[in-house]
């Protein structure tokens, strides 16, 4: 029987926008860097400035065993988000354990925020609802999978500037609402979410 020695945190960001893919990420905090300050400042990352999570992004990467992982616009239409989530949440894990290979997938923990567990996740796992605000773990991963859903949300932006994706990250705000109406769907809307639907039936 293998003990449990390793607990990782897993976070996803970007289940409620109108555009772009899902991510998830995955942190291992080890032991010799649990004393590090900075980790006593991060938490959800819905409570931190743009540039204070950018900051942490930097440090918790540097101190901590990581995985980054998404689905894409066309997944999320066909599994539906909270499936293509928590796909992305499988993944960020899967990536993470390849960064640290010696350790068997049998002796981690996975914390997952949210009250959903991913399907053949291959450790034991225990879902924590608002998990991002009660472990550093899950609170690392929140900052990563935000951030790096937000940079992909800058770029595309820098494609399609009229939906202003870099201010409202692809969720329907009244500038995105209306810029779809005008302009209409792009390849990176998510054509299963309704507002989506409605327009492209109108």
């Amino acid at each position: 029987m293998t003990t449990i020695k390793f607990t990782c945190g897993i976070d996803e960001a970007g289940r409620g926008p109108l555009a772009g893919p899902v991510y998830a990420a995955c942190v291992h905090i080890p032991e010799q860097y649990k004393d590090l300050p900075f980790w006593q400042s991060v938490t959800d990352s819905k409570k931190l400035s743009a540039r204070k999570r950018e900051e942490y992004e930097a440090l918790i990467l540097q101190h901590g065993i990581c995985g980054i992982a998404s689905c894409s616009v066309a997944e999320i239409d066909e599994h539906n988000i909270l499936q293509a989530s928590l796909l992305a949440m499988k993944r960020a894990f899967e990536q993470m354990s390849r960064n640290i290979t010696e350790t068997p997938l049998e002796s981690w923990h996975a914390l997952i925020d949210g009250n959903k567990i991913p399907r053949d996740m291959p450790c034991s796992a225990l879902a924590v609802v608002k998990g991002d605000s009660l472990h550093k773990e899950i609170s690392a991963a929140s900052i990563l999978a935000k951030v790096a859903r937000d940079r992909i949300m800058q770029q595309l932006h820098e494609k399609h500037p009229e939906y202003g994706w870099i201010s409202n990250s692809g969720y329907g705000s009244k500038i995105h609402m209306e810029a779809i109406k005008k302009h209409g769907v792009t390849e990176h809307h998510r054509r299963s979410f309704a507002p989506v639907r409605n327009a492209l039936a109108a």
